[in-house]
């Protein structure tokens, strides 16, 4: 299946025209990106990273950078093969929560300079350095051209991706969180509470400061600031609230426990998770599950699912993915391409752990280019092979490591429209990936511009045709609308 307007996966994708988010709300509420020039995304320019838990910079949300994102060949129809010696792998992308990934750059084509790391943050004020669209960076070969040394030994190896924002080691960050810990308080005691200021406060705090925050809460008022929430508010509004004041790594050890408590399981939670995430986060998600309920996330994993489902999120866990630094090996992608037709399409029946064990251990870049390899050599979707030979729990699971791979963006947004499809809004879903999404503000701003692209309207009004109240106004605070 392929979603309308857009190339099946295993296709090379059309080249983007201006990027993702063209046409933020009006008025430029408070943390929408600003227009970007033409022809470029929503990154900023290049400056040192800042620190994990500083302040974050005071530029609105996406401003644009100086590298155009997408710059390469001239555009093709959709589904159409890339100029001859091209193909599409996608952004090396960091794991969730971290600076996006530099621009996608066609099979063959110079890397981005690693002095301008896509989502950077620029000072304030500064408009990023203009550089036609389609211009290669200084001192690097044309595009289409393969730098030296393209290919890499397999088996290499490649600097670890590092942890997303909130995943690495505690940190103490230069800031500092007691005013906005008072300002929580005084939201909440008494007669009343002040809504308004709770979402003012929780839903603009990168994960560290939630951190920070949270501690300063508990050392001053010798309270807990969830069970004051929990107290204070209801609903889904609740639920939001209380994911934003846990930070995204305490948030996805409770979703994954609430996901394996009780009568059946939440797979998709359990997808949304652990799945397409680099090692550093799957180890410290496995360590915040075990300091939180003194259990083996593995063990519980185990208990909750069967058979090969079972047996594929336990390569998940095993924390054995390729780095993003880790290239694109052609020999390599080959292989893969033919054991991927061997364990499917050539046999009867299926060899699922084979499938399993490719689309699991293979980053980003990897999965993209043996999807359009396995489109080029055997005239089959990769995606319509696996909904063929797959079903359930782990047809879904594939696909959704398939489909990251491919593009992480529009698969994002088309995960928060299936949170709002059909008959009633699947709030556990809305609100979780939300709150996921929100953690990184250029990466929110380009899912929102894929969801622009692919369902030709603004996420922000999709979302107040979904929600009420409270419940609305944080959502949307989240996505970055002032409220």
């Amino acid at each position: 299946m392929s979603y309308s307007g857009y190339p099946p996966y295993g296709q090379p994708p059309p080249q983007q025209q201006g990027g993702y988010y063209q046409q933020p709300p009006p008025h430029q509420p408070y943390g929408a990106p600003p227009p970007p020039a033409q022809g470029q995304y929503y990154q900023q320019s290049p400056q040192p990273p800042q620190g994990y838990g500083q302040p974050p910079p005071s530029q609105p949300y996406g401003a644009p950078s100086p590298q155009p994102y997408g710059a390469p060949p001239p555009p093709q129809p959709y589904g159409a093969a890339p100029p001859p010696g091209q193909y599409y792998p996608p952004p090396q992308q960091g794991g969730y929560g971290a600076p996006p990934p530099p621009p996608q750059q066609p099979y063959g084509a110079p890397p981005p300079p690693p002095q301008q790391p896509y989502g950077a943050p620029q000072g304030h004020g500064q408009p990023p350095p203009q550089q036609p669209y389609g211009q290669p960076p200084y001192g690097q070969p044309p595009y289409g051209q393969p730098p030296p040394q393209q290919y890499q030994p397999y088996g290499q190896q490649y600097p670890p991706t590092p942890p997303s924002a909130g995943y690495g080691p505690p940190q103490i960050i230069a800031w500092n969180g007691d005013e906005d810990a008072r300002g929580l308080r005084s939201a909440m005691k008494g007669f009343g509470t002040d809504e308004k200021a709770l979402i003012r406060i929780l839903a603009t705090k990168d994960p560290l400061q939630a951190n920070t925050m949270r501690d300063a809460y508990a050392r001053l008022h010798r309270r807990d600031l969830i069970a004051d929430i929990k107290s204070e508010t209801s609903s889904w509004f609740e639920a939001g609230l209380v994911a934003l004041a846990r930070g995204p790594l305490l948030n996805d050890v409770h979703l994954l426990r609430e996901a394996m408590s009780g009568p059946g399981t939440k797979e998709k939670a359990l997808n949304d998770v652990l799945l397409s995430r680099s090692n550093a986060d799957i180890n410290a998600i496995k360590g915040e599950y075990h300091r939180v309920f003194h259990r083996r996330l593995e063990d519980d994993v185990r208990g909750d699912l069967s058979m090969k489902t079972e047996r594929h999120f336990m390569i998940v866990l095993q924390a054995q993915r390729a780095e993003d630094s880790a290239p694109i090996v052609k020999a390599e992608i080959d292989r893969d391409v033919n054991d991927l037709y061997n364990a499917t399409e050539a046999k009867m029946g299926t060899d699922e752990m084979k499938v399993c064990s490719i689309l699991t251990t293979r980053n980003d870049n990897q999965i993209r280019a043996i999807a359009y390899e396995y489109q080029q050599k055997f005239a089959r979707n990769l995606e319509d092979v696996i909904r063929k030979e797959f079903s359930g729990h782990m047809e879904d699971a594939l696909l959704f490591q398939l489909r990251s791979g491919a593009d992480k963006y529009m698969h994002q947004a088309t995960l928060l429209e299936d949170a709002m499809a059909g008959a009633g809004t699947k709030d556990y879903l809305l609100v979780s990936r939300i709150v996921r999404f929100h953690w990184d503000r250029n990466h929110m701003a380009n899912v929102r511009g894929a969801y622009e692209k692919r369902y030709h309207r603004n996420l922000a009004s999709r979302i107040k045709g979904e929600t009420s109240g409270d419940y609305e106004r944080l959502m949307l605070a989240c996505i970055g609308e002032r409220v």
